[in-house]
Parts: structure tokens; C-alpha cells; sequence
């Protein structure tokens, strides 16, 4: 079996090392501090699921989860944010376009991170 590839794009290094070292024993793990990386990250290999925070400088994460979402609708994204309220009119316009994520809010240890991953990458 291949093993499933995460990507997590998070500008704050602490939340990208808990990701990781939640992850890192059953699943290649890659790590974006910007919009910007994740996408040039997701174009050279599709990842199996994505974990997105949504404040993040430069793209934020609405701008990011459309853009994945255009690269290829079938990336599974689940949004892992303090703030999902500032950006709750970009999901709703983002959700009406056909753009599809699970939404979880901060902080998520890691056993939750784990099963969230088992769950979104059963069908990958």
C-alpha cells in the first residue's frame, strides 16, 4: 500500500511541527508557511489531504482552498483555524461555487489530527 501524502499549509512553525510529528509515522508529511508554497507543493504532487489554516499573511487560506480547488476539485482540504468567523462570508462564497472542505477549530491535538487523517484519506 502507498503511503498517503499530507500536505499542511500553516504559517505559525509550531503548528506545523505538531502537524508533523502527529503525522509523520504513518504518512509522508510535507510542510507549506504560505499559500503560495502549498500550491507550488500540491501542483508537483498531488497530496491525499491538505490541512489549511485560514490567517495566514500574503494568500490567505480562502484564496489558497480555491486555488487547490482549482488545480484539481478532488483534493480533500479540512481548514484548521482560530478564525473561522473573520472568514466565514469567503467559505460561504467559496462553499457556493462547488469548492468543498471540512472545517475544524484550533487547537486540535494529536489524536484528533490522526483521526481526522485516517477518516479523509480512507478513500485516497
Amino acid at each position: 500500500m502507498d503511503t498517503k501524502l499530507i500536505l499542511v499549509i500553516d504559517d505559525d512553525r509550531a503548528v506545523r511541527d505538531a502537524f508533523d510529528l502527529a503525522l509523520s509515522e504513518d504518512y509522508e508529511v510535507q510542510l507549506a508557511e504560505s499559500g503560495e508554497k502549498g500550491l507550488d507543493l500540491a501542483r508537483n504532487r498531488k497530496p491525499d489531504l491538505v490541512f489549511l489554516d485560514l490567517n495566514m499573511p500574503g494568500m490567505d487560506g480562502v484564496e489558497t482552498l480555491c486555488r487547490l480547488n482549482d488545480l484539481d476539485i478532488k483534493i480533500k482540504v479540512y481548514i484548521v483555524t482560530a478564525f473561522a468567523q473573520d472568514y466565514m462570508q469567503g467559505l460561504r462564497a467559496a462553499k457556493d461555487r462547488g469548492t468543498k472542505f471540512q472545517l475544524a477549530a484550533k487547537p486540535l491535538d494529536a489524536k484528533q489530527i490522526r483521526a481526522i487523517a485516517g477518516i479523509m484519506t480512507q478513500d485516497a
